[in-house]
This record gives C-alpha cells, sequence and structure tokens, in this order.
C-alpha cells in the first residue's frame, strides 16, 4: 500500500480497515486477552494487557479512543513527566499524520490529593489555589514542548458527583462495601482471578487503609474526610474521591464501557491501572473494559538506578530544561529510544540528539542552496536519489507501523540524509550540465514531513528564532554574503587555468575569511563550498547567555 503522508488534517486515502475476529491471547499472568472485533488498522503494539505485539484494532473505523492519566498539580512538572507526555504525543501525531486516525484523547487533571492538601498547607493557601497554579504551570510546560492538548482536560473535583455514581453502582453489583467509618473500598476477592493482570510490573504491594478493609488488597474507592481537609458530601458520610477511582469515572464518562487505547508510564501499571480495570469491568459488568495498555518506561538520570520523580528530589524541571535545550532537540532525544524502553538521561544524549538534529538542518540548507542555483557540485545520479527516497519512505512506514518504532524511522530518515549527503560534494568552479533539482525538493519536502509528524519543525529552533527576532536583518545578510561571494570568486578566478591564486587577490581572500570568522560569534554561519558559498543564521553565545538570564529572572 502506498504511504501518503497526511497534511493539514486530511485523511489518508487508500487505507483499508477490516473486521476482525476475535480470538483469546492468554499473558504471562494468565489473565485471558480477547482481541477486539472492529477495524485493523494495519498497526502492531506492544500490549501490556498481553505482554505481546498485537494488532492495533479499533472498534470505530478510522477513530481511536485514548484515554491517559494526567498530573497530579502540587508541584513543578519534571523531565520524566515530559518525557511520558512527549512520547505519547508522538504515537498520536503518527496514528493521526500517517495512518489517518483521529484520535480522541481525555486527560484527567487531579486536582484533590494528599499532597495537595500537604502543600497548601505549608503555603497557607487553599488546595483548589495550589492545583489551579500548578494546573496552569503544567499545561504551559506542554505547549512549550510542542505537546498537542487533549481533546478535554478533566478535573476530579468537577466529577466527584459522577464519582459518587460511579463507586454506589459498583456496590449495587457487588463489587465495593461501606465501613463504619465511612470508607468504601473495592472487594478484590468478589473479582476472583480477574485481578492481577499487572501485578509483577513493578510490585505488587497492597494500599494501607482502615482495619475493617475485608482483604489488604481491597483499595479505597471513597475516603472519609479529616478535619480541616476538603470533603464533598455523599450517602457514606463527608469525604472525597480515592485515587484510582478518578481515572475509571472520567474515562467512562466520556467514552462509556469501553476503550481503545488507555496510556501511562509504567510505574502507573500496578496498582493503578490494576485497579482502573478492577473497578471499570465490575462498573460495567464486562470482560475487557481497554483492549490496549501502552506504557512508556522510566526516565533515569544517567548512572542512576532509580526514575526521575520529586519524592527522590532527583529530578529536573521543563522550565530548568528548557534554558540549555529546545523543545525540537528534546524531541529528537525521545525520537531515538523506543517509547517502552526505560531512558538514560545526559548532557551527552542530548547533544547527541542536538547533533542529529543539526545534521538534518545542515542537508536541508544545502540542499536548499543547490535548488536555487547558489552550491556547485558534480552532477548528481539522481536516479539512486528517487531510489532512495522511495526505500525511506517505505522503511519509515513499515518502522511505525511495527509498534511504532521512532527509532529504526529515523535511521531511515538519516539514511537518507547521507546518501543526499554524498551527492552534494562542492566543487570549486560551476562545471554546467545536467542538474537535478527535483529529486532534491522531493527530498526537503518528505523529510520536513516526517519532522512535522515528529512535532519537529527545523524553522522554528533556536536558531531560527534568532533569525525572525532580527527583523530586516536577514536581507542585509543575505546582500553582504552575495557581495562577500562576489568578492572571492574574483579573488579565485585565473583566466589561464593556473593553479594558485594572483599574488595581488590574496589580501581580498584574507579578508573574505576575516568577515567569515567575524561573523560567526553575531549569529551568520557562512560556508565557503567551492567557488560558491552558502549561509545560515543560528543563535549566537551572547543571545544565548541573554535568553538563559531571562528566563532565570
Amino acid at each position: 500500500m502506498r504511504w501518503t503522508m497526511i497534511r493539514s488534517g486530511k485523511v489518508l486515502r487508500g487505507l483499508v480497515s477490516l473486521r476482525c475476529r476475535a480470538p483469546v491471547r492468554h499473558s504471562a499472568s494468565g489473565q485471558a486477552w480477547v482481541t477486539p472485533r472492529g477495524f485493523d488498522t494495519g498497526i502492531k503494539t506492544f500490549n501490556s494487557l498481553s505482554k505481546e505485539k498485537e494488532a492495533l484494532i479499533l472498534a470505530r473505523e478510522g477513530t481511536a479512543t485514548w484515554y491517559s492519566c494526567g498530573p497530579t498539580v502540587y508541584d513543578h512538572a519534571h523531565l520524566g513527566h515530559a518525557c511520558s507526555y512527549v512520547r505519547f504525543d508522538i504515537l498520536q501525531r503518527i496514528l493521526t499524520r500517517v495512518f489517518g486516525i483521529t484520535v480522541i484523547h481525555a486527560m484527567v487533571i487531579t486536582d484533590i490529593d494528599d499532597k495537595i492538601i500537604q502543600r497548601s498547607w505549608e503555603e497557607n493557601v487553599s488546595p483548589a489555589a495550589v492545583a489551579r497554579l500548578y494546573e496552569e504551570e503544567f499545561k504551559r510546560d506542554m505547549l512549550s514542548l510542542k505537546v498537542v492538548p487533549p481533546a478535554v482536560y478533566l478535573r476530579v473535583t468537577e466529577n466527584v458527583h459522577h464519582i459518587v455514581a460511579f463507586i454506589e453502582g459498583i456496590i449495587r453489583n457487588g463489587h465495593a462495601y461501606a465501613t463504619k467509618e465511612g470508607d468504601v473500598y473495592f472487594d478484590v476477592a468478589s473479582i476472583g482471578e480477574r485481578y492481577g493482570k499487572f501485578v509483577g510490573a513493578v510490585g505488587s504491594h497492597g494500599e494501607p487503609g482502615s482495619s475493617n478493609k475485608r482483604d489488604s488488597r481491597d483499595f479505597a474507592l471513597w475516603k472519609r474526610s479529616k478535619p480541616q481537609e476538603p470533603h464533598w458530601e455523599s450517602p457514606w458520610g463527608r469525604g472525597r474521591p480515592g485515587w484510582h477511582i478518578e481515572c475509571s469515572t472520567v474515562a467512562s464518562h466520556m467514552f462509556g464501557s469501553q476503550l481503545d487505547i488507555h496510556s501511562g508510564g509504567i510505574d502507573l501499571a500496578f496498582p493503578h491501572h490494576e485497579n482502573e480495570i478492577a473497578q471499570s469491568e465490575a462498573f460495567h459488568q464486562c470482560g475487557q473494559w481497554a483492549n490496549y495498555f501502552l506504557h512508556s518506561g522510566h526516565l533515569h538520570l544517567k548512572g542512576s538506578a532509580e526514575k526521575m520523580s520529586k519524592s527522590l528530589k532527583n529530578y529536573i524541571t521543563i522550565k530548568d530544561f528548557l534554558q540549555s535545550y529546545s523543545a525540537e532537540e528534546f524531541r529528537m532525544f525521545c525520537l531515538s529510544i523506543k517509547y517502552r524502553s526505560a531512558v538514560d538521561y545526559s548532557d551527552s544524549s542530548m547533544l547527541e540528539a542536538r547533533t542529529s538534529l543539526e545534521t538534518i538542518c545542515t542537508f536541508l540548507s544545502a540542499a536548499q542552496a543547490y535548488m536555487r542555483g547558489q552550491f556547485h557540485c558534480p552532477p548528481v545520479q539522481e536516479a539512486l536519489l528517487w531510489q532512495s527516497l522511495a526505500e525511506a519512505k517505505s522503511n519509515v512506514r513499515t518502522a511505525l507501523a511495527d509498534d511504532f518504532d521512532t527509532p529504526r524511522a529515523v535511521g531511515a530518515l538519516m539514511n537518507l540524509v547521507y546518501d543526499g549527503n554524498r551527492q552534494l560534494q562542492p566543487v570549486s568552479t560551476a562545471e554546467g550540465g545536467v542538474r537535478s533539482p527535483a529529486v532534491f525538493g522531493a527530498t526537503v519536502t518528505y523529510i520536513r514531513d516526517v519532522l512535522d509528524v515528529f512535532g519537529i519543525d527545523p524553522l522554528h529552533s533556536k536558531e531560527a528564532e534568532a533569525l525572525a527576532s532580527g527583523g530586516n536583518l536577514q536581507a542585509v545578510v543575505e546582500q553582504l554574503a552575495h557581495f562577500r561571494s562576489e568578492v572571492r570568486a574574483f579573488a579565485l578566478a585565473r583566466p589561464d587555468n593556473k593553479p594558485g591564486v594572483y599574488p595581488d587577490r590574496v589580501p581580498l581572500l584574507k579578508a573574505c575569511d576575516t568577515l567569515r570568522k567575524d561573523l560567526v560569534p553575531l549569529g551568520v554561519v557562512i560556508k565557503d563550498r567551492g567557488a560558491s558559498s552558502t549561509w545560515e543564521m543560528k543563535q549566537s553565545p551572547r543571545d544565548q547567555k541573554d535568553h538563559a538570564d531571562g528566563q532565570q529572572t
């Protein structure tokens, strides 16, 4: 099937979805997983429920329902959060832009929690004030990382009445009980062996709670209020929701009794996602509530076995990170590792991502210079470039259809860049002959399209921000670089075709070299390519310092 990149929200044409049967799979824990009935997307994805790669089959053709656990808003978001949200943002972009699937994404904001209450006491403000402050900061952080917002954010505090009704339904179905103190617990024993799909993912300890729990595994659906805590009225007295029930309720409120995809960090698999499944299937009295669970790996500081987390005090805030690196560079970093693998973060790994992105941008600049006639090289092997482009398209699509294998897709893109660079070998003089701008135009367009799918726009990197801030500076530099190129070409020219430079023209070459070097600290990089030259604007070291200082004030 030919791959057509989707642009401007257009639907991928020619993609055929097939109705599927429903065989039963068994996970490593012995829990049954049933292949959904619906429409095959042509994608294979690793499903934490079956512990295998499975065909991604959606209930509705061309549409995926997707629920994700949002933040508990009591503090700054850090790079561990960013890594998970950016990775799943990339997956959703791939589904939408490559495979033509409309993703309906809902995310909960946990705006009432023990940590929020504790923070409010420390700062002598209301829990609502703490939650709103860090909720808005989280949303700004996500926008700064170019994460597409969900279709809807849903706050826990605005859905307590739905949560109460959801708990009543679970009690009515015989899977929960209230204690005399006013707590409500889920009765794990009531669902027998159906509990335990994710046991062993990151541990299988029970939750602390009332001594009146029937089983140590039972978990709170409703918690009675303590003095000076926010509370809501309920049939069991004043209290507030437990942690897990909020997600089951909000997801069910949005999508009903069936959900295509649920995502989150691997640390949420147990007990959070385990308990979500138990609650939801008990309420809906269904055998399989969410069809696919996608879990992202932890982000570690290189050399540390511990995940990045607030409790361990080993985190880097998103705001601090963006003082040193761009959103594009972070996305390139995330693309280099499979979304479900653990990530080792370090400055060296970020510099590798920066170098990869610069390699792509440098090729795009050289290819555009070639198309404008400003870059002279021997006749290119056009047929080989067209073949390389076709192979890249096929390999990228194949990789993305195989559990969203972004490292392999980026590798295919880098191979295309390498093949293009091999053809762009500068020569000192223009040789005339056949030129092949069309194949470079197609290659540049395709690379930009794929980067756009991944949320990377080389035109909006730090270098481009510096260029845009210069107003008419670009036109001035264009004229200066053109004048320098003319002077340099005159200095190098020898009508007698003898090697070397006329002695009286050596000072001109030295002046050209001096100008090139003097412009670098000002953010203008001129590259001499044989007898011709190209230029680009980058953020100068001084501007980088000013930018960092401005972020800190």
